[in-house]
This record gives structure tokens, C-alpha cells and sequence, in this order.
């Protein structure tokens, strides 16, 4: 079978590669524009003791001391649920 587009006969086999490559040549070049651009890595923030509390252990830096021990409750709690299980 064949389709007539613009007043010539194309087979299914011709749109059907068609349709591969093109939409095969576009993801490449989406993914080769994203490649080329550089990455930019946030700068950390200024970390000084009194402006921010920070856990170590966890890795974790937070703004407020409760904040931080909410989080440290709550992975010892997450913690205990795990042995028990």
C-alpha cells in the first residue's frame, strides 16, 4: 500500500523510516545541545556556626536548631520502625 502526498506515490515502508529517523535524529540532538552547555555548580552557602546548625552524621545543614532535631527524631524514629520490621 502506498500513500500519495503532494501527488506522489509514497510506500508505507519509506514513511514508516521516515518517521524512525526523524524522530531518532531529534532525541540526538536534544541530548547533543544539553551535552554542550556547562554545568554550573551552585555555590555552597557560607557556612559559619552561628548562621546555620549542621549534623555530620546525617549530612544535614539547617537554618533552625529545631528544624534539626525534628530531623534527627525523626531518622531515629525511622530507624527503630526499620529493626523492629
Amino acid at each position: 500500500m502506498s500513500y500519495v502526498i503532494a501527488g506522489k506515490s509514497i510506500k508505507n515502508e519509506y514513511l514508516a523510516l521516515g518517521t524512525i529517523l526523524l524522530t531518532g535524529g531529534g532525541a540526538y540532538a536534544y541530548k547533543a545541545s544539553q551535552s554542550s552547555k556547562p554545568v554550573v555548580p551552585k555555590p555552597a552557602a557560607a557556612s559559619s556556626s552561628s548562621s546555620s546548625n549542621t549534623d555530620s552524621d546525617l549530612g544535614i545543614t539547617t537554618d533552625s536548631k529545631d528544624e534539626l532535631d525534628f530531623i534527627r527524631q525523626f531518622v531515629a524514629d525511622a530507624e527503630k520502625e526499620g529493626k523492629k520490621h
